[in-house]
């Protein structure tokens, strides 16, 4: 069963497509059956830049346990960090 929510959130970031790097401007988030994945349902990630066409996504479809391990993953990573580290203010 789909539930058909999709979270958006607005990002700052980049990501790699077949046409090489671009911006990444936003995030949708959703539970769906995957296009490629073999399980039944997966969540899904499409990262892009909208204002660049459909060409500018990088999609990702996880199992549930991948995702939460992914989410854990992400935290540990940036608790090990200096705060701020990671930050958009932070000095290149």
């Amino acid at each position: 069963m789909c539930t058909y929510e999709t979270e958006m959130v607005d990002i700052e970031g980049a990501g790699k497509g077949a046409n090489g790097w671009f911006d990444v401007t936003r995030a949708a988030v959703y539970v769906d059956h995957p296009v490629h994945a073999q399980f039944g349902h997966t969540l899904n990630i499409d990262f892009a830049n909208p204002a660049l066409g459909p060409s500018a996504r990088v999609a990702v479809e996880l199992t549930e346990e991948a995702a939460l391990a992914l989410v854990a993953a992400i935290q540990q990573a940036l608790a090990n960090a200096p705060a701020g580290m990671a930050s958009a203010n932070a000095p290149v």
